[in-house]
């Protein structure tokens, strides 16, 4: 039964400097979020340079600021190359603000950076804590090995911050999977805040005919943004090149972030193999990933999320720089029986990746060691969110899921 509130608003932050990840999660949870509460709007912040891409549900929204990207090395740089780094962060921070004066949102949902970009947020963080508004800080439940995300948040005095700005902070997968805070000294304050709130399934969209997947079996081979998927892309390749017995069908998706050269030289080496076909983009991957007989992927959050709602069998090969976030959550879900994971270096041996790709379809999906692995984030969201709506008086936000 829908529930309808008058005029509730709800705001979220994406940074998105690289790759889809932070835009595609806040979408999913402010989707099913005006499924559940008529009356509920939603407005997205997004740095994301495709966020008009995507379809958006009635009452929910975006405003796009100015992009940054995140080089390889973990620099950032304006997308514009004739405004300057300084200008563009000004321009954000602005626009940011005004936005959330504006809209005067009953609930600030950050993801991921406690500050945003460069500390970006903090100003408009402090401007809606004096207007009572309920700070959200949201965390995927992978952030990065501990020692790097230690060193840049002691650089920036984000857990005093956190402990300063934010009413609760939501872990983004079950407590028994991962914690994104392990090896960190988290005080007791931060600590009592946080709310391990499940993985966020993912389905299909029934506004859509089923015409939009492929006929017939394939694997579905995704990179996610593509910013940094063409080694993957490539490798791919190179087994069914290598391996002539290697004859599933498969269907590749680069990457909108791909840079246009390395796209340009691996449709071309796509299109020489009869097995293969090779796609730039598709802004509904859920469908893809729904009628594929299995998956190979970099591992992401969204994906993995896909992975374990439409329980496919999956091979992940992690990125392991800059950040070693997709290798953690890999070696994890391999750990625990969910997936096969190759390193990098061992995809790099066409032979190796092509036996494992011929074994691919036949491994068990994830559900069979799952063991009561249940993807609970957004029902339990819902939850606590119209419990706060409910309360605007003033009630103690819920608690759930302690660890």
């Amino acid at each position: 039964m829908m529930r309808r509130f008058e005029d509730a608003r709800i705001l979220m932050y994406s940074h998105d400097t690289f790759g889809l990840g932070h835009l595609r999660r806040c979408r999913t949870i402010a989707h099913s979020l005006v499924e559940d509460y008529r009356g509920l709007n939603i407005l997205i912040i997004s740095g994301a340079t495709i966020a008009g891409a995507f379809d958006y549900r009635a009452r929910v929204d975006f405003v796009k600021i100015p992009s940054v990207i995140k080089l390889r090395n973990g620099e950032y740089t304006s997308l514009e190359k004739h405004i300057d780094l300084h200008e563009t962060l000004k321009m954000r921070q602005s626009i940011i603000r005004h936005t959330a004066e504006t809209f005067e949102p009953d609930i600030f949902i950050v993801d991921k950076e406690p500050m945003g970009l460069r500390g970006e947020v903090e100003e408009t963080l402090a401007y809606l804590k004096t207007r009572g508004t309920t700070l959200v800080l949201g965390l995927r439940e992978v952030m990065d090995a501990p020692h790097l995300l230690d060193a840049e948040w002691k650089r920036n005095d984000v857990m005093r911050k956190i402990g300063q700005y934010y009413d609760r902070v939501w872990v983004y997968g079950p407590p028994d999977f991962y914690d994104p805070l392990v090896g960190l000294d988290v005080p007791p304050t931060v600590r009592s805040k946080m709310d391990f709130v499940g993985f966020l399934q993912r389905s299909v969209s029934h506004d859509h005919g089923d015409d939009h997947r492929p006929s017939g079996d394939y694997i579905l081979v995704t990179t996610g943004g593509g910013g940094d998927g063409a080694e993957l892309i490539h490798d791919v390749i190179h087994a069914y090149q290598q391996d002539p017995t290697l004859t599933h069908r498969a269907l590749m998706v680069l990457g909108p972030y791909m840079p246009a050269k390395q796209r340009r030289k691996l449709v071309r080496k796509g299109s020489k193999i009869p097995y293969i076909e090779v796609i730039e983009f598709d802004n509904r991957m859920e469908e893809l990933i729904a009628g594929a007989k299995a998956v190979v992927a970099m591992g992401g959050y969204n994906t993995y999320c896909e992975i374990l709602s439409f329980d496919k069998p999956a091979l992940i090969v992690p990125r392991i720089v800059p950040r070693q976030e997709q290798l953690i959550r890999a070696q994890r879900a391999a750990e625990l029986g969910l997936i096969d994971m190759l390193l990098p270096e061992e995809s790099a041996d066409p032979l190796r990746f092509a036996a494992a790709l011929k074994a691919l379809p036949s491994r068990n999906p994830p559900s069979v060691n799952a063991k009561g692995l249940r993807l609970e984030g957004l029902p339990n969201i819902s939850r606590i969110v119209g419990e706060w709506i409910d309360g605007r008086g003033g009630k103690e936000p819920l608690r759930v899921l302690k660890r």
